[in-house]
């Protein structure tokens, strides 16, 4: 399976951005990271990062609690964000509201919706979902 080239890590949790960088190393499931720790820090680097045409994350893991701007509000900005690139969006959060879940499937950019925590077997399902799209 082809590794992702960058990941990027939205979330305000250090134990999980901690946790998930270590699985994604064990996964052997990218070449970089960025992360974010709201959405409001995300969109606006993401955003000149479209504007100078440096390099974009293939996957964003987007948590939805988060301080200054939520994941859900993250995506309503970035999704009116235009991009060359596809790049795929995975909620990862520890709400299981089904609320949350279809809300998440309304959006044509979210490829899934992942309960925390993050596992080997869950990275490895986004490597194939995001191998097999390319």
């Amino acid at each position: 399976m082809k590794k992702i080239d960058l990941a990027c890590i939205i979330d305000d949790d250090p134990i999980f951005v901690f946790s998930a960088k270590k699985i994604m190393e064990l996964a052997d499931f990218c070449n970089g990271f960025m992360v974010f720790h709201n959405g409001k820090e995300a969109l606006n680097h993401l955003d000149a990062v479209i504007s100078t045409g440096e390099e974009l994350p293939d996957v964003i893991l987007l948590d939805l609690n988060m301080p200054v701007m939520d994941g859900w509000e993250f995506l309503e900005e970035f999704i009116k964000i235009e991009s060359k690139k596809v790049i795929t969006i995975y909620i990862v959060s520890s709400s299981i509201d089904p609320g949350d879940i279809n809300k998440a499937k309304s959006y044509d950019n979210v490829s899934n919706y992942i309960v925390k925590p993050v596992t080997i077997e869950s990275l490895k399902s986004v490597l194939q979902n995001h191998t097999s799209q390319n």
